[in-house]
């Protein structure tokens, strides 16, 4: 197998890949209820008449150019005209609001923007013209917009046809050069933009390919793209990582047809966030509880012989085998099918995953991979591989030519190619955050004896109580939405006595627990019910029987509503936003330090 080449841009790894695949399939989209391909050839046809068409524009490179817009493939060649081009691409998330764009523009001081839909439009153009940005290009046939110059998609690129072989010969940027500018939406305060370059993101293709290609073997690599492109973990790990694996990406249509997707397309690799992994895990157990009998204790078995392997390091104990014969003959296989039948492995990232979680996926004979990393570390700092030994409370070693390092206070550094250059238009920042040549993270760590890292807690979140206490909300929270009754949660408790909880009850229970109960599923309704405030009560109870005393919740509020990040209380990369629901919930929170009952 050919070790992965050290390449000078991310457009040259692109041109690259593109004259080796030639006609082959590289971009998939539904189009009705058909998966449509965009080829190699026509991919690198389209990315090199865009960027001359932006360089006629007046782009020039180190220019910025803004772009919003869903998964999709124009998304990618966009994003590779931009660099062709020699400007750096300043990715934004679709769900900005007028303000959130306004800032991004002048920030970042884009010349263009490049977007989608009329959708995205509404909140984007007021941002546009009230800023200096000289001209738009849209995706998708939009009505005239007073005052600003909007130009066609396919109309432009047909004005400006390019030879990609020109395209690439002509290319410049370096390694150090910068890529892209990713504004984080950040937990709290406004959003900044991390400078990447070419070479950060280029370490993390080479350190991910490596995994793969010695642990899994490098095939015919296929995506489903689900997690915002604007974000730097799908980016890095779910646009420029299949291009340098010669891969294909197919772009999922919607949270709710991707499980639908997933059969269809059935890829090899997926990159997604936990709280995915937590939600297909509880379709998977209530659709096989939902069957009942054979089915049902066919999975209890699976999940016993699983956890069985995993606490014997991997191996299955002689009096399992039977056992696991069996399981891999009836239950397991219709299970995996339910991921497309050969996916190698499902990469978690982007927040903290339960270990539960990784045990159960890795029983239904699911590799399930956890990683960590931040925007500021392009974005993937380190990953568990089978090489090394899956642990599922790790996020396993650093990526080749990484290094991670603990600091006295027990907050994890990080350095190599992977690191930031800074945040733009930040110095007081940067300097905080790179001091020396480290990165430093705000999270706390530690190594284990093969040198696979593990995350304690963000060192900004974790709680300290009033005794001085110091409790980590990340792993309460996770083992608090792993009950069925528990759909998402925020536990709080700085500087308190004793650790509170706001919870969102799981939709799909309490629609279930309303029927059996002959109540109305209105969360409104039933927030003042007793009878389903037990019901909650014993999921606490059942988390609280495996905490230490301090970290024990002792009361609990119910939110009035999900949170999403339409209502601000979740970023895109489903993290919650504590400042935001703090403040919302301040009044109900402060009360369960002096109230008896539990809202």
């Amino acid at each position: 197998m050919p070790a992965f080449e050290h390449f000078p841009s991310l457009t040259a790894m692109f041109f690259t890949r593109a004259v080796e695949r030639g006609d082959q399939p590289f971009l998939w989209a539904k189009r009705g209820e058909e998966w449509r391909a965009t080829s190699w050839t026509e991919a690198a046809r389209q990315v090199a008449a865009l960027a001359r068409a932006l360089t006629s524009l007046g782009i020039r490179p180190g220019d910025r150019v803004m772009l919003v817009s869903e998964n999709r493939p124009e998304f990618c060649i966009a994003d590779l005209a931009i660099m062709t081009a020699g400007a750096i691409t300043v990715p934004t998330y679709t769900t900005n609001t007028t303000r959130d764009h306004a800032h991004i523009i002048a920030d970042s001081g884009a010349r263009a923007v490049i977007f989608s839909t009329a959708k995205i439009a509404q909140a984007l153009m007021p941002a546009v013209l009230r800023s200096h940005i000289e001209f738009a290009i849209t995706m998708e046939k939009q009505k005239p917009v007073q005052g600003a110059v909007v130009h066609d998609w396919d109309s432009l690129i047909g004005a400006h046809p390019a030879e990609p072989a020109t395209a690439a010969a002509a290319l410049t940027a370096t390694r150090e050069d910068i890529a892209c500018i990713i504004y984080t939406s950040g937990t709290g305060g406004a959003p900044r933009g991390v400078v990447q370059h070419h070479g950060a993101i280029l370490c993390n293709v080479e350190g991910c390919a490596d995994i793969i290609a010695s642990d899994f073997g490098w095939g015919d690599e296929v995506f489903l793209s689900f997690l915002p492109i604007s974000h730097a973990y799908e980016h890095s790990g779910g646009q420029f990582l299949p291009i340098g694996l010669g891969g294909q990406i197919y772009y999922a249509e919607s949270l709710e047809k991707l499980a639908a997707n997933i059969a269809e397309v059935r890829p090899t690799i997926m990159v997604v966030v936990p709280r995915l992994f937590e939600l297909l895990r509880a379709r998977v157990s209530r659709a096989v509880e939902k069957q009942g009998g054979l089915a049902a204790m066919l999975l209890e078995q699976a999940l016993r012989v699983g956890a069985n392997r995993y606490a014997n390091g991997g191996k299955l104990p002689l009096r399992d085998k039977p056992l696991a014969f069996l399981l891999n003959r009836t239950i397991i296989p219709k299970l995996r099918a339910r991921f497309g039948g050969r996916m190698k492995a499902l990469v978690s990232g982007g927040a903290p995953l339960n270990p539960d979680v990784g045990i159960f996926f890795d029983a239904l004979g699911l590799t399930l991979l956890q990683g960590y990393g931040q925007t500021e570390a392009g974005p993937v700092v380190s990953c568990n591989r089978p090489a090394v030994g899956l642990k599922m409370d790790t996020v396993g070693p650093p990526l080749r030519n990484v290094e991670v390092k603990i600091a006295g206070d027990g907050e994890i550094l990080v350095r190599g190619e992977l690191v930031m250059k800074g945040y733009w238009n930040n110095d007081a920042e940067t300097a905080r955050t790179l001091r020396d040549g480290w990165l430093h993270t705000g999270d706390i760590g530690e190594l284990d004896e093969k040198g696979r890292l593990r995350i304690t807690d963000r060192k900004k979140d974790l709680i300290v109580n009033d005794k001085g206490d110091n409790i980590a909300p990340a792993k309460l929270e996770g083992m608090l939405t792993l009950q069925p009754e528990i759909g998402q949660v925020m536990v709080y408790g700085d500087r308190r006595p004793n650790i509170v909880a706001l919870i969102v009850p799981d939709a799909d229970w309490m629609k279930e627990w309303a029927e059996a109960n002959s109540r109305e599923p209105d969360l409104a309704a039933l927030r003042g019910d007793p009878a389903f405030h037990g019901a909650i009560r014993a999921a606490v109870d059942r988390v609280n029987a495996e905490l230490s005393i301090i970290e024990k919740i002792r009361r609990f509020a119910l939110a009035d509503e999900p949170f999403t990040i339409d209502n601000e209380m979740l970023t895109p990369k489903q993290s919650i936003r504590r400042h935001v629901i703090r403040a919302r919930y301040q009044a109900r929170l402060d009360a369960l330090y002096g109230a008896r009952a539990e809202d």
